[in-house]
């Protein structure tokens, strides 16, 4: 099958299979093309989020999708047969896309260009933080010896699985903040050059939340990953860097659904007067699933040097009337804070789940 079919879709087909079509070809596109192989419209990773956000029905559809999606995600880019790499490579520059359709002058889709495919050796312009500073408290006793990113999941440590994901997502430069047991996180990964990362080690004299590190890092000109050191995810940090640009986000936060059912029946009140009644109601929220994209200019809003946590980030962002924005995952995620979460991951890891 060729990659354009790998990623064909039918107007017909529901958004959730068009979903799982991008997650097929890990490509972050589908293109959906009706029975003349006219462009019909194009689907993303991140127009698929966007649905989730808005709480779509993801049995409508695809057409629907693109009925009410905004129009600042709109139109397609497109090339005509023969175009070559390099107009190719300024135009996905030009526009801040990865992938183009090639459409012919019937307007039938030929073929399709992707990023990843032009620049074998793609680097994601993004450096990583991840917050390895923390006591692991509730893990104790496991943790009086490790520190928590340091727990072994399957054949190695937790920080291991992380610093394996953002190397494979062509992420290069990394920063560790650590505080307890900090000589066992240097002693395994020195400086990264076994792992096919550049890391650096910002030591934290004093604990200084989730956000405070950030302050002891050099600003730089592309934007910072900022993950906690205990989790385990299937994230797609280029699809998370393309929503961040889309949005032209200060800080995305990303999110994930949590679902609970409220054991007993749920009253709908005006004042007194009772206008309905739910019995055993699903609710369902986003949580903040502790994976950040901040841009460089967002550090200058850290104080220096003392502590402070990310939801105190936000909160100063939506105040001066930043941009925030939340990105969905609905990849594999697993926060490890407590013993049965961490039996969990090795359960997923052992079982082939993650």
């Amino acid at each position: 099958m060729s990659l354009l079919d790998q990623v064909t879709v039918s107007p017909q087909q529901s958004v959730l299979q068009v979903m799982e079509c991008i997650d097929h070809s890990a490509k972050g596109i589908a293109l959906v093309l009706d029975e003349h192989r006219h462009l019909f419209g194009t689907v993303t990773d991140g127009d698929i989020r966007r649905a989730i956000l808005a709480g779509m029905d993801l049995e409508l559809p695809i057409s629907e999708l693109l009925r009410q999606r905004q129009t600042a995600f709109g139109s397609a880019i497109t090339a005509p047969p023969g175009t070559d790499d390099p107009a190719l490579l300024h135009l996905m520059s030009e526009h801040d896309v990865r992938h183009i359709p090639i459409v012919d002058e019937q307007g039938c889709v030929t073929d399709v260009a992707f990023l990843t495919e032009l620049v074998k050796e793609y680097e994601l312009p993004l450096r990583a933080v991840v917050m390895a500073g923390g006591l692991g408290s509730r893990l104790r006793p496991l943790t009086e010896e490790v520190p928590k990113p340091m727990l072994p999941v399957g054949d190695k440590p937790l920080l291991e699985h992380i610093v394996e994901q953002l190397k494979q997502a062509g992420i290069r430069r990394v920063n560790v903040a650590t505080h307890y047991k900090s000589e066992v996180i240097a002693d395994h990964f020195k400086n990264g050059e076994a792992f096919g990362v550049e890391i650096r080690y910002v030591k934290e004299d004093q604990p200084l939340g989730t956000a405070g590190a950030l302050s002891l890092i050099e600003e730089v000109d592309e934007p910072l990953l900022v993950m906690n050191g205990d989790i385990l995810t299937r994230v797609d940090f280029r699809a998370l860097l393309n929503f961040h640009r889309e949005h032209k986000a200060d800080l995305t936060v990303c999110v994930r659904q949590y679902e609970f059912k409220v054991p007993y029946g749920v009253i709908d009140a005006d004042g007194v007067m009772v206008k309905g009644i739910s019995e055993k109601p699903v609710m369902r929220q986003f949580i903040n699933a502790g994976i950040y994209l901040l841009n460089p200019q967002v550090q200058r809003s850290i104080p220096n040097g003392q502590p402070y946590d990310i939801p105190d980030l936000i909160e100063r962002l939506v105040e001066e009337k930043r941009t925030v924005v939340c990105f969905p995952i609905r990849e594999y995620w697993l926060d490890i804070g407590k013993v049965d979460q961490y039996d969990q991951a090795k359960a997923d890891i052992a079982a082939g789940r993650y």
